[in-house]
């Protein structure tokens, strides 16, 4: 590990490179097409009418291609625990109805006019967000999920490009996105496992890039849920020694398939001692409170714990002690920019890294959610929208338009 790391002045040099990078268009020449439907036009979808309804079948309106946008019909949609917390209503009120899905996988059916990096055709994909200001310091820097107006949402978020009116996300048929948010999924990946690397992926190998790990470094990874297997795939692929922490012996095995090198079981205070001061970088995906402080702990000089679940009740203070006596970092990361994404994708089919996913059809996602809320499920589940069609019903979303 390099002295003195993480070396936050260096992270600004990796923003502007990767955005540097992302100002090349792909290879491939467009195929344009004009618009025939002036209007715009309604497609099926799955989507929440109130914090109560359940996902239902509704009809919502997406809009035609504006010049510089990129008409995607979907093919799969990954199923993220925010979508629950949104739609029932766990993070507040909100209008309704709302359509959710970040993991979007499919195909350009049309591109406007002044679009330029994709054609009909090819597979591409949309994460958290599509667009932010794309003005301010941050988002120059190409870290735009830090932009400092907002960035805009995929589902639920008013949209600038049309009039304010909320974006609707994934659990649909299509969607219109501008160019500059659109990602190109490579052809080696297997385009529903790919899904949730446009959220989890990201959100795991941002700081894993941040940090800049290195092969033979030690990273642990707190938690086995959709985001931990990712970052312990990740993590591997980078060619570090990974330990996962979990809270009982039953996900040993498991751990230990995806490539983990050791296993901690946090309920043993014995294992936990004995990982003191072994680690570089600690990944915590655990989104129920929980006492971070043991994880300092097993961090070395110069170690960073990186914070990625968002705990819904009040966690124990950390102790400062801990951060001064071994120059630690304790930090938090929010997915990643759309240039560091395409460098995640294109690392992941270098290195062959997907989710583990459970297909599922749309009358299965209410019973999805609930194995969501109860862990059932290893590790992500994908929305097969092929299937929204049969089950579209009368139920009408409203003029969300992204």
């Amino acid at each position: 590990m390099s002295p003195g790391r993480p070396v936050l002045p260096g992270a600004d040099k990796v923003r502007r490179t990767l955005t540097d990078e992302a100002s090349v268009p792909p290879s491939s020449a467009p195929t344009r097409e004009a618009s025939t439907a002036p209007n715009g036009t309604d497609v099926a979808a799955c989507g929440a009418t109130s914090a109560t309804s359940g996902l239902v079948p509704l009809v919502i309106h997406r809009r035609d291609p504006k010049p510089d946008d990129v008409e995607i019909d979907i093919e799969f949609c990954g199923l993220c625990h925010s979508d629950v917390h949104a739609t029932r209503g766990e993070w507040g009120e909100r209008p309704w109805p709302l359509v959710p899905g970040h993991e979007i996988v499919g195909r350009v059916s049309r591109v406007g006019v002044d679009v330029l990096g994709f054609a009909v055709g090819d597979r591409v994909g949309v994460g958290c967000m599509v667009d932010s200001c794309r003005e301010c310091e941050n988002c120059l820097d190409g870290v735009e999920q830090y932009c400092e107006r907002g960035m805009v949402g995929t589902y639920g978020a008013a949209d600038p490009r049309t009039g304010g009116e909320l974006t609707q996300g994934g659990y649909s048929q299509r969607i219109v996105v501008t160019e500059k948010f659109v990602l190109r999924i490579p052809e080696a990946l297997d385009p529903a496992a790919a899904a949730p690397l446009l959220c989890a992926g990201i959100t795991t190998y941002s700081p894993l890039r941040y940090f800049g790990v290195e092969p033979g470094e030690r990273v642990g990874v707190v938690g086995l849920g959709g985001l931990g297997h990712m970052a312990v795939r990740l993590a591997k692929a980078m060619g570090a020694e990974v330990t996962v922490f979990t809270r009982s012996d039953a996900k040993s095995g498991a751990a230990r398939e995806l490539g983990a090198d050791a296993v901690i079981v946090t309920s043993d205070p014995e294992q936990l001692a004995a990982a003191r001061r072994t680690l570089d970088l600690v990944i915590d995906t655990v989104a129920a409170p929980h006492d971070v402080n043991d994880y300092l702990r097993t961090l070395r000089l110069d170690g960073a714990l990186f914070q990625l679940g968002l705990p819904s009740g009040q966690m124990a203070p950390v102790d400062p002690g801990l951060l001064i006596r071994r120059r630690l970092t304790y930090a938090g990361s929010l997915i990643g920019g759309i240039a560091e994404t395409q460098e995640m994708l294109d690392f992941c089919a270098e290195h062959g890294v997907v989710a583990d996913i459970e297909l599922v059809a749309a009358d299965g996602l209410n019973e999805a959610y609930d194995r969501m809320v109860a862990g059932d499920v290893k590790y992500r589940f994908v929305l097969d929208t092929a299937t929204l069609a049969a089950g579209t019903g009368s139920a009408q979303a409203g003029e969300g338009q992204a």
